[in-house]
C-alpha cells in the first residue's frame, strides 16, 4: 500500500491509464471497462480496475502537472509493479496543423521544468515514448479510421506562463502541442525500465482561441481512450 494511492496487492493491474482529472477516470472505468471497482479515493484522486476484452486494465487520477503526476507515477511502478503507462489528457495546439478534437501521440517531451535539469546536474535530457506503445496507438488509429498526430509535444511547468511568447521558438522546432505531464512520466518510465506514452486530445487552441468546456474535457475525448486501450492490448508487456 502506498502513501498516495492506498490501494492493496494485486488491486492494481499491470496496465494502467494516466488521466489527470479523476473525474475522468471514473468516466472511463465506467464507460470502457467492465467490472471496474474503485481501488482508491485518497485524495479524491480516484482509481479503478477492470477489465477491456478479458484484460486487466486499471486508470489511476495523476492531478495537474509534473510534481502530481511524478508521485503516483513513482508509486504505480514502485509498489504495485506497473509495467504500461499511457497518459490520456488534454493539450493544447500550438500549430495551425492541429484542430479541436485532434488527437496527438507524444513522440518525445521538451520541458521547462528544472526537475530534469537537477536530475542530470544541467544536462539536457530527451525524454521519449516507448516505441512499441506508440508504433501500436499509431496502428491502433489507423484500424479505427482515426487520424492521428505524432510530434513533440511541450511539457510545460506554467499553465499561465508569464512568456508565452517562448512558445513560438518551440514551434519553429517542430513541437504541436503543449501540455503539462509527458516530460516527467517518460523519464520516470525510462529509469525504470517501464514503457511509457503520452495520447493528449486537443481541449483549446492557442493559436486559434478555439477551446472546448470542462464538461467536455471530462467526458467527450473518447477516441484517445480507445486508441490507448487497443495499443496496450497489442503492445507485449516488458
Amino acid at each position: 500500500m502506498s502513501t498516495h494511492i492506498g490501494a492493496a496487492d494485486g488491486q492494481i493491474a499491470a496496465r494502467v491509464l494516466l488521466p489527470g482529472d479523476p473525474l475522468r477516470a471514473a468516466w472511463i472505468a465506467e464507460t470502457f471497462l467492465e467490472d471496474s471497482q474503485c481501488y482508491s479515493s485518497v485524495r479524491a484522486m480516484s482509481g479503478f480496475t477492470g477489465t477491456y476484452r478479458g484484460e486487466a486494465i486499471s486508470v489511476q487520477g495523476t492531478g495537474m502537472g509534473m510534481p502530481s503526476a511524478s508521485i503516483y507515477v513513482n508509486e504505480l511502478i514502485r509498489d504495485y509493479d506497473v509495467r504500461q503507462l499511457v497518459r490520456v489528457g488534454s493539450c493544447g495546439a500550438l500549430s495551425e496543423d492541429l484542430a479541436i478534437r485532434d488527437v496527438v501521440l507524444a513522440i518525445s517531451a521538451a520541458t521547462d521544468s528544472s526537475m530534469n535539469k537537477i536530475r542530470f546536474e544541467g544536462l539536457d535530457y530527451a525524454a521519449t515514448a516507448d516505441f512499441e506503445l506508440l508504433r501500436a496507438a499509431h496502428d491502433a488509429a489507423e484500424q479505427a479510421g482515426l487520424s492521428t498526430t505524432v510530434t513533440q509535444v511541450f511539457s510545460a511547468d506554467s499553465f499561465y506562463s508569464d512568456r508565452p511568447e517562448l512558445l513560438a521558438r518551440m514551434v519553429e522546432y517542430g513541437v504541436k502541442a503543449v501540455e503539462m505531464e509527458a516530460n516527467a512520466l517518460y523519464t520516470l518510465a525510462a529509469k525504470h525500465g517501464r514503457q511509457a506514452l503520452a495520447i493528449c486530445t486537443v481541449s483549446d487552441h492557442i493559436v486559434t482561441g478555439e477551446e472546448t468546456s470542462a464538461s467536455e474535457r471530462e467526458q467527450t475525448f473518447a477516441d484517445m481512450v480507445r486508441i490507448a486501450l487497443d495499443a496496450m492490448l497489442a503492445a507485449p508487456l516488458r
